[in-house]
């Protein structure tokens, strides 16, 4: 255990851990998890704090504001053997200094996953394609906090290139928490028409527009969904899932990845898992979602990947 860390969450740690051996696992794979420069860090953070449109003007108080370092040690003590540096621009330049980070962030950092980004903006494609030959595992796009179109010309061969290099792309494209000029489900629709081998992660399983991306997930075999915030007390209230589509969340039971917006997530990250676990899908699915999907899309070998220090993530290439 870290020296670093308080009982409680050494506690924490403990109630994390009993969940996933319960189901014979040997970790978690969290596929949604922020990690980015700490001036960039605080000021999402202020945004979550100010109530404003990443919110949905809901009060969204942050449960995990420690250190990074703090903060990645627990993630290991949970036993979250990979795990993701979900970071995203806003304007153009800024892609390429947060990926600069990103390289540096996943050297340093036992069990991330080398996580880069994308803008609509001149040399898109070049950027992306330097961050794949330079490691990156997964890619991150915020529709919302970007305000672009994805299927902006700009982008068109950067999702060629990644499309062709079969590395996933975690992306918010869905309406939640609050609409933005480009967020549902026809934008990024028009992506997946050009580049229907694109390996894309929708966010928070496209919330609220769940059923339009379950329908994009059953055309295209590369579409997968995220778990993140999906089914907690607190995105219940906001934007509730239909019981009618958990026949359908079952079906895709191959496709569906865990992620939990850790740090950002205002209830502990023991709450997403119990979330999961009372969807009552079975406990063949819990362990898809929270390992087994993930693992094979990442090529984490099963040997390594439980330590639960998270330093033994394979070195195969996505895919």
């Amino acid at each position: 255990m870290s020296h670093h860390l308080t009982e409680s969450a050494r506690a924490e740690a403990a109630d994390v851990r009993r969940f996933w051996e319960g189901l014979g696992l040997p970790g978690l794979v969290d596929v949604h998890t922020h990690f980015m420069p700490e001036r960039v860090l605080r000021k999402v953070w202020a945004y979550f704090d100010e109530l404003g449109p990443l919110t949905g003007g809901v009060e969204w108080p942050i449960t995990y504001r420690q250190e990074e370092r703090e903060r990645a040690e627990l993630l290991g003590e949970f036993g979250v053997a990979a795990f993701t540096a979900m970071l995203y621009p806003h304007k153009p330049g800024m892609a390429r200094w947060l990926n600069d980070w990103a390289v540096g962030f996943a050297r340093r950092t036992p069990g991330c996953l080398h996580t880069s980004t994308l803008f609509p903006e001149p040399g898109a494609e070049s950027l992306v394609r330097g961050a794949v030959e330079a490691g990156a595992r997964v890619f991150k796009a915020h529709v919302q906090v970007g305000a672009y179109d994805p299927a902006d010309a700009l982008l068109d061969g950067a999702w060629g290139v990644l499309a062709e290099a079969g590395v996933p792309v975690v992306i918010h494209c869905g309406s939640g928490p609050a609409p933005g000029k480009y967020t549902g489900p026809e934008p990024i629709a028009r992506v997946l028409a050009r580049h229907p081998r694109l390996r894309l992660v929708v966010a928070h399983l496209g919330m609220p527009e769940y059923e339009d991306f379950l329908d994009l997930a059953e055309r295209y075999p590369e579409v997968r969904l995220d778990t993140t915030m999906a089914f907690t007390d607190f995105a219940e209230r906001m934007a509730p899932f239909p019981r009618r589509a958990l026949p359908r969340l079952a079906g895709l039971g191959d496709r569906i990845l865990l992620g939990t917006d850790f740090p950002n997530i205002p209830y502990p990250y023991l709450h997403q898992l119990h979330a999961l676990e009372r969807l009552g899908l079975g406990s063949a699915w819990l362990r898809a979602v929270c390992h087994d999907n993930a693992a094979r899309i990442f090529g984490l070998r099963g040997d390594e990947d439980g330590s639960g220090s998270g330093s033994g993530i394979g070195s195969g290439a996505a895919g």
